[in-house]
């Protein structure tokens, strides 16, 4: 920090050692250009292979929609599975991938290639030793750790709910490594295998559990759409099947990415060393970051909590979130993602001038991608979900309840998909304690807020409501901090170019969301969605002339982060 401090004040306040300052400024301009533009089209290659996968995401959402509905089955599943995937977050993709580039990075830049390739190789090693003790701990208690997040469920729900969660638990061992070869590859600039991994998950998961389904239920199942009935043995063991496709489908993401490994240099070894300066490093990195990058994941465990109580609760707020994580995944984890090695080679050269610039081009590519998302799904989110998942035992009360929840959670998308870049950002420069400390304060905030708003609302009936405008405040309430604290870590972090484009993108925002109002109402107007094709005519047409018009807008109102995407893919294409 204080080699970057120096840098900054040499930069800016000895323009005399410059031999043509007015040169040296262009040069920068340009070199900080480049960089932007290098996060943008690393972006774009990371959100086409993350819109792929959460198209798939989607569709397995749907598959368990159609096949389990909102109730019993999906219910212990969601919780079931929650536990595996928050502690993968946890101690694997958002920790290990902040702290592993930056001293994989550091290594490069200071030390030689051989002494990254050797660091990468203890880190697997140490993540794979520590992850299975926390694996078999976790088997071994998951019925406790059920009755610790889900105290509402009914004795047949959490005894199904264990099951699942002993059979699932290893999954945070898999993805936790294919985390890792992620950070090792997106260092050395590939980074469509690495985001297309969740694509093979979702496949995998799908192919093979509804595989597992049929088989182990004996050839087909039937629930019933009452919440409240205990679904016969087979349905339950069709549900296990599905389990079973998670884990296997856990596995493949990593194994997709072995061959890539390979191909950029990695050599697999069996050292084990947790006393190694490199593998400190990591650990003393990740270790605040454990809460720093997860804040919002922990968040949803506790919310699960709260809304355990409510038949079919848990079902709505899981489908609503991963709608809600459709965005977040394409643009905020697709631009964070492409930025943290190109913000980790800089903090690590001492560029704060290009750090900043970087910074807060990412930050306005996450509002121009996350703003009209949120306010699409709030308009839209009722036909979206319609469209999606209402068929066999979804019925139109989940759509509602569902629709509600999705927009609860909308309020805060864009907060969440910019924490996505901000985090990281405090990781790049050896913080990992401020992130830390916020998150603390989040999860706190959070627990205090999702028990009055989920009270509150309770009294008309949109209890789980309450609860997804919890996350949905500590998401921004979370990003105001972390932007305020860098802003004083850096000294300043171009604010008004931030504030001027977010502006712009809110009113180009408001205006797609007018028209998408009216066009959807126009049209459930004249079809009710009385069929597929006319659910398909009022979701697509509304997004259709939303999407036109807020192109429109940001033309008029010359956003620039536009121009910046289209250059990117232009280029990208050009060389093609």
């Amino acid at each position: 920090m204080k080699e970057i401090e120096q840098e900054k004040d040499q930069t800016e306040e000895t323009p005399e050692l410059l031999a043509d300052p007015q040169t040296a400024d262009e040069s920068d301009s340009e070199k900080s250009v480049t960089k932007q533009t290098s996060v943008a089209k690393s972006a774009g290659i990371v959100s086409i292979a993350v819109m792929f996968s959460r198209v798939l995401g989607l569709v397995r959402e749907m598959v368990f929609a159609n096949f389990f509905g909102a109730g019993f089955l999906n219910d212990a599943y969601q919780v079931a599975f929650r536990i595996p995937n928050v502690l993968r977050d946890l101690f694997a993709e958002g920790a290990l991938s902040a702290a592993f580039v930056k001293v994989f990075t550091d290594y490069q830049i200071n030390k030689s290639e051989q002494e990254a390739w050797k660091l990468a190789s203890l880190v697997m090693n140490a993540l794979a030793v520590v992850l299975s003790v926390i694996t078999i701990i976790g088997i071994i208690f998951s019925r406790q750790f059920i009755e610790l997040i889900a105290d509402g469920f009914s004795p047949e729900k959490a005894a199904l709910a264990t099951t699942l969660t002993q059979i699932m638990f290893p999954f945070i061992l898999l993805v936790a490594l294919a985390a890792l070869a992620m950070g090792v590859l997106n260092t050395k600039g590939i980074f469509g295998i690495p985001a297309s991994a969740s694509t093979v998950f979702n496949v995998t998961s799908m192919i093979f559990g509804l595989g597992f389904a049929y088989w182990l239920s004996g050839g087909g199942w039937t629930s019933s759409n009452d919440k409240t009935t205990v679904p016969a043995i087979a349905s339950q063991w069709a549900i296990i099947g599905m389990a079973i496709g998670t884990l296997l489908g856990g596995a493949a993401q990593f194994l997709m990415q072995v061959p890539s490994l390979y191909k950029v240099g990695f050599r697999f070894g069996f050292g084990l060393s947790f006393t190694d300066e490199g593998v400190r490093r990591v650990m003393r990195l990740m270790t605040p970051a454990i809460l720093g990058t997860s804040a919002v994941q922990i968040n949803v465990l506790v919310n699960t909590f709260f809304v355990s109580s409510i038949n079919g609760g848990v079902s709505w707020l899981g489908y609503a979130f991963r709608l809600m994580q459709f965005p977040i995944g394409i643009f905020g984890v697709a631009i964070g993602t492409a930025s943290i090695p190109v913000l980790s080679r800089m903090a690590s050269e001492g560029k704060i001038r290009d750090f900043r610039d970087t910074l807060s081009s990412s930050t306005n590519l996450v509002f121009l991608m996350t703003l009209p998302s949120a306010c699409g799904l709030i308009v839209l989110g009722e036909p979206i979900i319609r469209l999606i998942y209402e068929r066999g035992k979804f019925d139109a009360a989940d759509t509602s309840m569902t629709a509600y929840a999705l927009a609860g959670y909308s309020i805060g998308l864009t907060g969440y998909a910019a924490i996505k870049v901000l985090s990281p950002a405090f990781y790049a420069m050896d913080d990992a304690k401020t992130p830390m400390i916020i998150a603390l304060a989040s999860i706190v905030v959070n627990t205090i807020a999702s028990y009055f708003l989920m009270k509150w609302l309770s009294v008309y009936g949109y209890g789980h409501v309450g609860v997804a405008l919890a996350t949905s405040l500590v998401a921004l309430v979370n990003f105001f901090a972390l932007a305020f604290l860098m802003r004083r870590k850096i000294k300043r972090l171009n604010g008004r170019e931030i504030l001027s484009a977010f502006t712009r993108i809110a009113v180009a925002s408001a205006v797609m969301s007018a028209v998408c109002w009216f066009s959807y109402h126009f049209l459930h107007g004249q079809f009710g969605a009385k069929g597929f094709l006319y659910k398909a005519l009022e979701c697509f047409v509304p997004i259709g002339l939303g999407g036109l018009v807020f192109l429109i807008m940001a033309k008029l109102l010359k956003i620039s982060e536009v121009d910046k995407i289209y250059n990117a893919f232009a280029r990208k294409l050009g060389r093609a």
